[in-house]
């Protein structure tokens, strides 16, 4: 490894964004990979644009082989302040399913009471009317 195991904060490693002079944070170490812009297979935008960043989820992302990983020893200068790195949140999506499916519930219920009590009024509706409207017998 060409690092000596010092240690950088985020805001020191983005100072280096070139193609002239790029490192990387990658699983907490920075690499120096000016060297390597002009060997990446992908070009040297791809790296480019994870720099002043933790780079680890992009480099993982795109499925490097074992050999690219054991590259990087090579270009290690340290690492980095993982307190100066931003802490990633996972999304958490909104319980809005569960809402959703009480309103559904709900309505469901509402619907079966109606079905129910609408032919029910109309029967009553109905014996009510034909009593109201029959004549006496004498």
């Amino acid at each position: 490894m060409g690092g000596d195991g010092k240690v950088f904060t985020l805001e020191e490693v983005s100072k280096h964004s070139s193609n002239q002079d790029c490192w990387i944070v990658i699983d907490g170490k920075v690499y120096d990979v000016t060297k390597f812009l002009d060997d990446h297979p992908g070009g040297d935008e791809v790296i480019l644009t994870s720099t002043g960043k933790d780079a680890t989820d992009d480099f993982e992302d795109v499925g490097h082989s074992s050999t690219a990983k054991a590259m990087l020893d090579e270009y290690y200068v340290g690492d980095i302040d993982s307190a100066t790195v931003p802490v990633k949140t996972k999304f958490v999506p909104p319980p809005s399913n569960q809402t959703q499916s009480n309103q559904n519930k709900s309505s469901d219920f509402l619907i079966k009471i109606l079905q129910f009590l609408v032919p029910l009024l109309i029967l009553g509706l109905a014996l009510g009317i034909r009593s109201y409207t029959k004549t006496p017998s004498s």
